[in-house]
């Protein structure tokens, strides 16, 4: 046998956001402190809470809960008279831990073992959904098992309410209301209606979008969700993406379907460029840029870089720079060689810095890959004086050089 639990709520919204951490009565509606954590609580006849519905008198009604975090949920009834009811959690639910972009409806479609009235007087109901990243303690407040509350009235509830999220962080807390109208009950048959419902589809690539219906905050991609017909504005937001904006037509008891491929927002990168020797100039993608050492901010992509500096030999190479990324580029230039040409006018027996390389022949030798700077030449005959010569090797040139040797005496 299903358990009824008689709701007509009535829980006034009220009060300002306070500047110390102190909670009273009105802030446990509006937590004062900004927070991530949303909570959204609706009747199934005004799932997209853009009205007053109606009840009657001893309807069946259902709440609905979402969370865009995973969080412990509290559900409470207020009569209009202030009396107090606690639909979640009860006897025959006591799971309240909901995850991420979940969405509960109580009491459940199928499988319920109790069933939700709505009870007199005649009057302005709500219910209060509250919130938290940790369970509270309704043990001064409720009675789960027999369903019994312990305070009646608005602003008692919300003092015990305070009390209880008092020792937990501002920001690990925050609640929601929504509204219904308990009215008289019908004395002539219902005519069947159309679907007054249909549903919104969000996904996006990738997933994990926050998801804003006519700009409120309703879960992340994936999600369904129930809408009033009619055209609705949707907007999904996820860090490192630009914003996704559309509006769709939602047709009674149909699925209006939105797919998002979000655009990541393209962030500069910088290219730091550096050489041994300093002073080299660079060209990125054949332009003069500037010289090393040399930071240079670039849109994301692949970039040809080459160095230029008189004496060394010429660097070039590719990078591709990534959203957002530093990309080091270090050379070691290396130095440009020289090449000396050594004519002699017998055929002798040629030294570099002491180093035999050579024999001319026919009074010529070329010497190639000579480190710039003071060399000394000398050339050894039989029977003819040694000829010593100084010489500087310039880089990327050859140095013609001479040497008469003399007969020995």
């Amino acid at each position: 046998m299903k358990r009824i639990f008689s709701t007509a709520l009535g829980f006034l919204l009220a009060g300002s956001a306070l500047a110390a951490p102190e909670l009273s009565p009105q802030s446990i509606i509006v937590n004062p402190v900004p927070t991530d954590l949303q909570v959204r609580v609706w009747v199934n006849k005004d799932p997209a809470k853009t009205g007053n519905p109606v009840y009657q008198i001893g309807e069946r009604i259902q709440v609905s809960v979402q969370v865009n975090q995973e969080a412990y949920v509290y559900i409470f009834s207020v009569k209009s008279t202030g009396e107090i009811g606690l639909i979640l959690p009860n006897a025959f639910d006591q799971n309240n831990l909901l995850r991420a972009g979940e969405t509960r409806t109580f009491p459940p479609a199928t499988g319920a073992r109790y069933s939700l009235d709505v009870g007199g007087p005649e009057g302005q109901d709500r219910v209060l959904a509250v919130a938290s990243r940790q369970p509270l303690s309704l043990a001064q407040i409720a009675n789960i098992q027999t369903g019994q509350v312990n305070v009646q009235g608005a602003d008692n509830l919300a003092r015990a309410l305070s009390i209880v999220v008092t020792p937990l962080p501002e920001r690990d807390w925050v609640s929601n209301v929504a509204f219904f109208i308990v009215g008289r009950a019908a004395v002539t048959p219902v005519q069947p209606v159309q679907p007054g419902t249909g549903t919104l589809s969000v996904n996006s690539n990738p997933s994990g979008a926050q998801v804003l219906v006519e700009g409120r905050v309703v879960g992340s991609t994936p999600l369904n969700l129930v809408v009033r017909p009619g055209r609705v504005d949707v907007e999904l937001r996820l860090g490192g993406y630009q914003p996704f904006r559309t509006s769709v037509q939602v047709r009674p008891g149909e699925t209006a379907v939105v797919n998002a491929n979000l655009t990541p927002v393209v962030q500069n990168g910088l290219l730091q460029i550096s050489s041994n020797p300093q002073g080299a100039q660079v060209l990125v993608n054949g332009r003069v840029v500037g010289n090393t050492p040399l930071n240079l901010t670039v849109q994301p992509g692949r970039y040809d870089i080459e160095l230029r500096l008189g004496g060394y030999q010429g660097f070039r190479t590719s990078v591709a720079v990534g959203n957002g990324q530093t990309v080091p580029v270090n050379v070691n230039l290396q130095a440009l060689r020289g090449a000396l040409e050594v004519f002699t006018n017998v055929e002798a027996r040629i030294f570099l810095d002491g180093r035999e390389v050579g024999q001319t022949r026919g009074g010529f030798l070329r010497l190639e890959d000579v480190e710039p700077g003071n060399v000394q030449l000398v050339a050894l005959a039989p029977g003819f004086r040694v000829e010593v010569r100084d010489v500087r090797a310039e880089p990327g040139r050859v140095i013609q050089v001479r040497l008469n040797l003399n007969r020995a005496r």
